[in-house]
């Protein structure tokens, strides 16, 4: 069982799951699934852990492009805007989808759309995909 004094490790990995998960769901570039899969080779026992950290980063980023969508003036038309209208706050459960995913948090958060129900959503879409990979890793090493 692992406890948070990991968190805070000297190596680092999971800051790095941290780190990289927030970024990774932001406009940046980059992904977190292969930190991830490194942190569960590297520390096991961090299954869980794990699996929230990298949940936590990659929601907190997602509410970044949200929260910049809001900001957004309302004076063009933003691409996938009608999708997100259509499904409502229910598209954030593809907010983890590569190259819609970031669009659809800003067009959510465009649409202002209610914030803490778009954090829910957004995080469990968010942890299926990471526990989708963390398992099937599992399963592979069984």
């Amino acid at each position: 069982m692992t406890d948070i004094s990991n968190f805070f490790s000297h190596d680092g990995g999971l800051w790095g799951l941290f780190i990289s998960s927030l970024l990774g769901a932001t406009l940046l570039p980059g992904g977190s699934e292969l930190v991830l899969v490194g942190v569960l080779k590297s520390q096991p026992d961090a299954f869980w852990f794990a699996l929230f950290i990298g949940t936590l980063g990659n929601t907190l980023g997602g509410m970044i492009s949200f929260g910049m969508g809001w900001l957004l003036p309302q004076t063009q038309q933003l691409k996938h805007v009608d999708r997100v209208r259509r499904y409502g706050v229910f598209a954030l459960l593809f907010a983890w989808a590569p190259l819609i995913g970031d669009a659809i948090c800003v067009a959510a958060g465009w649409l202002k759309l209610n914030i803490w129900q778009a954090a829910l959503l957004m995080a469990i879409g968010k942890f299926l995909r990471y526990a989708l990979i963390a398992f099937s890793l599992q399963h592979i090493h069984a």
